[in-house]
């Protein structure tokens, strides 16, 4: 990336925002309205929603090359650039999108969504439910990653999107491309799928059930209905992201990072006999729980990790992959790290086999990079050069205008 930078300055800004060359710039947040009823898994369904999109780049005249990315449990719509709203907000994936990335929006039209249920613009537990004029709340209706695809879909068919060059996310993101592939086969030239898994194992589950208990056992949680209280389980959402945080990051990583350092060594020996921030990984820790708990709603952190749990192609074909995969068309690229414990190379492996049963055109790399599951959201120069070269061969086949 380029160290040159421009000022922009946005309406609601002062001073001018510094952009980096090479950065999409300053986005503004699209909301889009549907008032068709949306069928949900569980059988429930949505009688109307709103959904918070980024678009970047431009929409070539036969709309085909048009790329969604999908987000993981924390993020949003915001992939790439700066946030018109907040000026210091940086999209999650800004080091993948943009104007001579690995994701180039000189070629592609890039669209990020925020799914249902979250907290960042869309349709979500904090919103209005129609039939009490009262935030829903608990009463949300269960989602799962295949609902997000249908949800996904009609955004495609609003803005006359028949077929996607590629459908990309890391994580739960993955998840999504996966189940894009899926569902929708016709309307997904290439799928993405990065540091993800076909399903979650146990242990993630169990991982996700911690979590949830410490924000459904703060005393602020209300069962789900705090809105009314006018308070936050701030606690449970802390010691939750402590919790999950711990899976995104490697040991060898910890350890490079933090060791056993301690912030203040007691003057007599090594011992303070007590429960205060001690270690450097503590402080850490403590430090993202509570930053996390400022803009995180927690009815959206229970929604999102169960719709984790509940992903599982293979439900509907007896546990059988292959098969489950079977109707897939596109091309396939998938990307693990070799120091993701939490949705380990293993799990892509299994997706891959899969795919190659069904005589599927699958490129695999496998990134021997120490940073845990977080990999996928860093600047590793071998792994870029894998999507950047995967989406170069994309964009020959697209007509440019």
């Amino acid at each position: 990336m380029s160290d040159s930078f421009q000022a922009l300055t946005p309406a609601s800004t002062s001073p001018p925002v510094a952009i980096a060359v090479g950065s999409v710039g300053l986005v503004q947040t699209q909301f889009h309205d549907f008032d068709q009823p949306l069928p949900l898994m569980s059988g429930q369904s949505l009688p109307s929603y709103t959904l918070a999109v980024h678009t970047y780049g431009q929409l070539n005249a036969d709309r085909s090359n048009a790329v969604l990315v999908c987000h993981a449990l924390n993020a949003s719509h915001h992939v790439a650039g700066i946030s018109a709203e907040n000026p210091d907000d940086l999209g999650w994936w800004d080091n993948m999108v943009g104007p001579g990335k690995p994701v180039d929006t000189d070629m592609f039209f890039v669209i990020g969504v925020n799914n249902l249920g979250s907290c960042f613009g869309s349709t979500g537990p904090a919103s209005i439910n129609p039939a009490t004029n009262r935030p829903w709340g608990a009463a949300f209706p269960v989602l799962t990653v295949e609902d997000w695809v249908m949800a996904q879909a009609r955004l495609a068919d609003k803005l006359g999107i028949e077929r996607f060059a590629a459908v990309m996310g890391g994580s739960l993101g993955g998840m999504q491309a996966l189940s894009w592939s899926i569902a929708c086969p016709e309307r997904v030239a290439n799928c993405v799928v990065i540091a993800s898994t076909p399903r979650l194992s146990a242990q993630n589950i169990a991982f996700n059930e911690v979590a949830r208990r410490a924000i459904i056992t703060d005393p602020e949680f209300h069962g789900g209905d705090y809105y009314a209280h006018d308070v936050v389980p701030k606690r449970g959402l802390a010691v939750a992201r402590m919790v999950g945080h711990i899976t995104y990051l490697s040991d060898s990583d910890m350890a490079e990072k933090f060791g056993r350092t301690q912030r203040s060594p007691a003057a007599d020996g090594d011992y303070h006999y007590g429960f205060d921030v001690e270690f450097e990984v503590e402080s850490y820790l403590r430090y993202q729980g509570e930053k996390f708990s400022r803009y995180f709603d927690a009815n959206t952190y229970l929604i999102i990790t169960r719709a984790l749990d509940y992903f599982d192609p293979g439900r509907q074909t007896d546990g059988d992959l292959t098969q489950a995969l079977a109707a897939a068309k596109a091309n396939f690229l998938l990307v693990s790290f070799s120091t993701d414990w939490r949705f380990p190379p293993p799990r892509s492996r299994e997706i891959v086999k899969a795919l190659l049963n069904n005589e599927a055109s699958v490129s695999y790399a496998e990134i021997d990079a120490p940073h845990g599951h977080d990999a996928f959201l860093l600047t590793d120069p071998r792994y870029h050069a894998v999507v950047r070269a995967y989406f170069e061969r994309i964009a020959k086949g697209i007509k440019h205008d």
